[in-house]
């Protein structure tokens, strides 16, 4: 059995980015952890951590951990820490890397998932996922750094559904087409497809972000009550660069 440890941003993140991995890692026998960098714009938000309780047991995983920093929020402004918390990007990277790779360690993990370089679509918490990410493989010596992406010609794809759709879409569509990885850089596809329903179920599970008003709402609504053979077809691959060092490939 393989311990495979997921690292990521927000809550939701988990489901949209990795639910059909996790899901598929768990149903083989692995044991699956996700780490969440952030709750919430406060650190603390009830609601948020609550929903990603229960997305992690739709998706099979045994263990959630919290790093307990704050949302740095995806606009132009970067607004003060909470009280006694810590934004996520102000975070010192070598410090949320060994709280990172300490995990690992207790876990005995070899696979590492993270997020490309880009930080997927840009989102400063993800970028700093990525380099997070990055140093606690390098730190752990012996864990296989996975890094989740999409191929841009995906991209480009659900981006002419969406527009075909009439979806509400509040992001910078060029800007999105020069994300994530490029075709040639992703190492593994998985198919997911057996796996479509607690996918859509683990993002259903996020019903603050599903009904709010932030820039993902009106996909996620979508996406959310999609025929589960639809959703399976739209989504049924998860993709990723090994980003391994070097010395760490086996």
């Amino acid at each position: 059995m393989t311990t495979i440890v997921a690292f990521h941003a927000h809550p939701d993140d988990e489901a949209l980015l990795t639910g059909g991995t996790l899901a598929r890692a768990a149903a083989d026998g692995h044991r699956v952890v996700l780490v969440v960098a952030t709750i919430g714009m406060r650190g603390v938000d009830a609601s948020r951590r609550a929903e990603l309780e229960a997305s992690a047991e739709v998706l099979g995983v045994a263990r959630v951990v919290h790093l307990g920093y704050a949302d740095s929020g995806h606009g132009a402004v970067l607004y003060p820490d909470p009280p006694g918390l810590v934004r996520f990007v102000r975070a010192s990277t070598d410090e949320a890397a060994a709280r990172l790779m300490a995990i690992l360690r207790e876990e005995g993990a070899s696979v590492l998932l993270s997020y490309d370089r880009n930080g997927g679509y840009g989102h400063r918490d993800h970028v700093k996922v990525h380099e997070v990410g990055k140093r606690a493989a390098e730190l752990a010596g012996d864990v296989r750094l996975l890094e989740a992406t999409i191929p841009r010609d995906a991209v480009a794809r659900l981006i002419r559904i969406v527009r075909l759709a009439r979806i509400p879409f509040r992001y910078d569509v060029d800007a999105l087409l020069r994300a994530y990885s490029a075709k040639s850089e992703i190492t593994h596809t998985f198919d997911v497809r057996r796996f479509a329903r607690q996918k859509q179920a683990a993002i259903a599970a996020h019903s603050s972000q599903v009904k709010g008003d932030g820039r993902l709402a009106p996909l996620m609504r979508v996406i959310t009550r999609l025929p589960a053979p639809l959703f399976g077809l739209v989504f049924a691959r998860e993709w990723y660069v090994d980003a391994t060092s070097r010395g760490s490939r086996s």
